[in-house]
């Protein structure tokens, strides 16, 4: 019997070493998903940070930092038409060039089981909030052919979590072409499906990057609109 299986990393695909040790052997069986080296470049989002949409202030100028809000989350909580609606999003991971990397191949390559990495962080964020609804960001029907699913809700799924699909995209152009002011006067790009009850429901919203926000402000002023009491969202990198 062996007690130390081999494990292959999902990103570089190296044999990962397992601990060695008493404690490895009498420890809580984990599952080896990726090895240490790839682990070691995520970089998480520490340290003060945008009381909204999690921005770090660590290396950011102060000329775009206004107390606990960053420059872009003031002038959205200015503007009469989007203050208020999303209450926060916490993000997870720091979106340098090797988590630009992973999330290519997620995303556009279609390696599905790039899901598994961020189970444990999804998990961890949830004990911390008791969300009614967990709702992945909806794709629009041409990139669900495209990518064949849709990244946030394979996270949940992975995560034996249930997604609700209270919306539904129906603006298909892609938001990342889009500069910051083009995102934000778009009509609004998803509709609500009326037979989900969300009425006074804390909704959780879950999309792969916070850019600009847009996105998921579109999803948090139609759910308030709709009579959700409370929209947060989780992003897995800013």
């Amino acid at each position: 019997m062996n007690l130390f299986p081999q494990a292959q990393c999902l990103i570089c695909h190296e044999i990962i070493q397992p601990l060695m040790g008493w404690r490895a052997i009498f420890s809580e069986e984990k599952e080896l998903i990726i090895c240490p080296t790839c682990e070691g470049k995520f970089e998480k989002i520490q340290g003060e940070k945008c009381r909204i949409c999690s921005r770090s202030f660590q290396f950011l100028d102060e000329r775009f930092r206004h107390g606990d809000l960053c420059h872009d989350c003031e002038r959205w909580e200015e503007d009469p038409e989007w203050k208020g609606y999303l209450d926060s999003n916490h993000s997870i991971f720091i979106y340098n060039d090797f988590f630009k990397e992973v999330m290519a191949k997620f995303k556009y390559r279609g390696d599905y089981v790039l899901a598994k990495i961020f189970v444990q962080s999804i998990k961890e964020f949830l004990r911390k909030t008791t969300p009614d609804f967990l709702v992945p960001i909806p794709l629009s029907n041409e990139r669900l052919y495209e990518r064949g699913f849709n990244q946030a809700e394979a996270v949940l799924i992975e995560s034996v979590l249930t997604p609700t699909v209270p919306l539904t995209r129906i603006h298909s152009e892609k938001q990342s072409k889009k500069s910051r002011l083009e995102r934000i006067h778009i009509p609004q790009i998803f509709q609500v499906d009326h037979q989900i009850e969300i009425i006074g429901k804390n909704i959780l919203l879950l999309d792969d990057i916070y850019t600009t926000g847009s996105t998921l402000r579109h999803a948090a002023k139609l759910l308030k609109e709709s009579g959700a009491e409370r929209v947060q969202s989780l992003t897995l990198a800013r």
